[in-house]
């Protein structure tokens, strides 16, 4: 019933399956633990808060590091249009950039500067309808980000461009589309 080939298998198949394990474990605390139990390294905070105790001088509370977020204006200005059309990729199998050509979003052909909601004959939902106004490049910027954040209600499922660069090489792009 039990020969030797079986048992041998047995505990190959185990002392693999718990090798795997191992491996495993090692490089997940490594990823996220910076080397924890196995990789030597000395497990830090994610941040420290300075105390008496902890060499903070004379028991007043650190100032508060804030770090800027990058101006838009100073990144539009040095914004690159042939980058914005590689990330327009990401755009056209919803929107076109002929005059008057919808698809399943408006076309954007002369966005930049036009009223929101602005192109005739296209059914746009009552999240945009009624934000009035006109889409500058810093309004672009806001909805590209994450649309459903900026007109909770639109119809575009587009989950948003996360690299500030990103937008505005689009926007950028966007802007030279128009007559």
């Amino acid at each position: 019933m039990f020969d030797t080939m079986k048992v041998v298998k047995f505990v190959g198949g185990f002392g693999g399956a718990l090798l795997i394990f191992l491996l495993v474990n090692m490089v997940a605390n490594k990823l996220y633990f910076g080397g924890g139990e196995h990789g030597g390294g000395e497990e830090q905070l994610a941040y420290v808060i300075e105390t008496e105790e902890n060499g903070g001088d004379d028991g007043e509370a650190a100032p508060a590091v804030e770090e800027e977020a990058p101006d838009f204006a100073d990144i539009l200005a040095s914004a690159d249009p042939e980058k914005g059309a590689k990330v327009f990729g990401k755009c056209k199998s919803c929107h076109k950039l002929e005059d008057g050509k919808n698809a399943t979003g408006p076309h954007l052909y002369g966005v930049v500067g036009r009223p929101v909601a602005g192109v005739e004959g296209f059914k746009y939902s009552d999240a945009l309808k009624g934000l009035g106004g006109e889409w500058t490049p810093e309004r672009l910027n806001e909805f590209l980000t994450k649309p459903k954040d900026f007109a909770p209600g639109t119809k575009m499922s587009f989950s948003g461009l996360k690299k500030i660069e990103d937008r505005a090489n689009l926007i950028a792009y966007l802007a030279t589309i128009h007559d």
